[in-house]
């Protein structure tokens, strides 16, 4: 399926102020789609990384303030658009241990918001409604195929589980056009330091003789985040995909010591590394493993990673250096 084919087309996105959602507006305003960007709303009018996007392609975004467990407000953002991509949800999984109740209500809940307004929608065409390979908890085969079994290592993958079968359950009861897009860990440009590889990058920039990091044995699948976005709108664009779960991978699996000799030979530094507590898992919630079987989306799609792991890993760095003012390196060194 051609990407121009959602030219013209009407789109709402669901944290589209997010890391990956900003960078699926680019893509979609590249692709000709008309475009209305759901943002958080704040009373500082922050419109979270779409602040990062080029003044010419967010000039012709709609933004669209509001709250993901709002169902009115989520009702009028899907009303009269064709494809609806709902990448709202609360993520970094260790505040998930301390407020999972949050987790339920933005995840949960705010899904089947989603689900409900587009049911009602007498414009839609299709939702892809995001979830994470984290579902998947520890691989018990791999690579990890969209029929292993779902665990939930922690409260944050439990409310996508559960989202997830909210999904699944609008497709079977009401014949919602639903695919459920599951990427394994995309980076790059724009995401932040919760997640390992800017969390490496920024201190490394910063000339740190020492890293703070958790566990370095877990092996990751790293999918570019231009990649991830371009998985999305191939899956929304494909009927066959309609009540299927989908991952979106590399299907390569690097370990987060391999990642860090990387980022040291792209940054031209060498460190100590030093364990912090505060980043390692519960021992029975760390995910040791995630490699994706991609197979699903080639074959439905023709979809595949373009961009090598040492080139994303070089841009974002690049980008990082850049933007090295978002980082709180100092708080790192605590």
């Amino acid at each position: 399926m051609r990407n121009d084919s959602i030219s013209g087309k009407s789109v709402f996105v669901t944290g589209a102020d997010g890391f990956i959602g900003s960078h699926l507006v680019e893509l979609l305003v590249a692709c000709g789609a008309r475009v209305r960007a759901m943002t958080y709303y704040n009373s500082w009018n922050e419109k979270g990384w779409l602040r990062d996007v080029p003044e010419q392609t967010l000039s012709s975004v709609e933004l669209f303030s509001g709250d993901i467990r709002d169902t009115e407000r989520v009702r009028q953002g899907v009303r009269g658009c064709e494809y609806v991509f709902h990448l709202s949800s609360l993520i970094a999984i260790p505040y998930s241990y301390d407020a999972p109740r949050s987790y339920v209500e933005t995840n949960v809940i705010g899904a089947t918001n989603v689900l409900q307004a587009c049911r009602e929608s007498d414009t839609l065409t299709r939702l892809v409604h995001v979830s994470t390979s984290e579902v998947y908890g520890s691989a018990q085969q791999v690579p990890i195929p969209e029929s292993h079994p779902l665990v939930g290592q922690s409260p944050y993958s439990a409310s996508k589980i559960a989202a997830d079968k909210m999904a699944e359950s609008y497709h079977l009861s009401f014949g919602l056009p639903v695919v459920t897009a599951r990427p394994f860990n995309t980076y790059g440009p724009r995401q932040t330091a919760r997640a390992v590889i800017p969390t490496i990058a920024s201190q490394l920039l910063a000339g740190r003789q020492t890293l703070r990091l958790g566990a370095l044995s877990p092996t990751r699948d790293f999918n570019f985040v231009t990649d991830t976005a371009a998985g999305m709108l191939a899956l929304a664009l494909t009927k066959a995909a309609e009540g299927e779960v989908v991952n979106i991978g590399s299907g390569e699996e690097w370990s987060i010591a391999h990642t860090v000799e990387l980022l040291c030979e792209i940054v031209g530094s060498q460190v100590e590394i030093i364990s912090d507590e505060a980043r390692i898992r519960p021992e029975k919630s760390e995910v040791n493993r995630l490699l994706a079987d991609n197979r699903k989306i080639a074959d439905l799609t023709g979809w595949h990673s373009e961009l090598s792991f040492r080139d994303g890993l070089t841009r974002t760095v690049n980008w990082i250096d850049r933007n090295i003012a978002y980082f709180d390196v100092d708080d790192y060194a605590k």
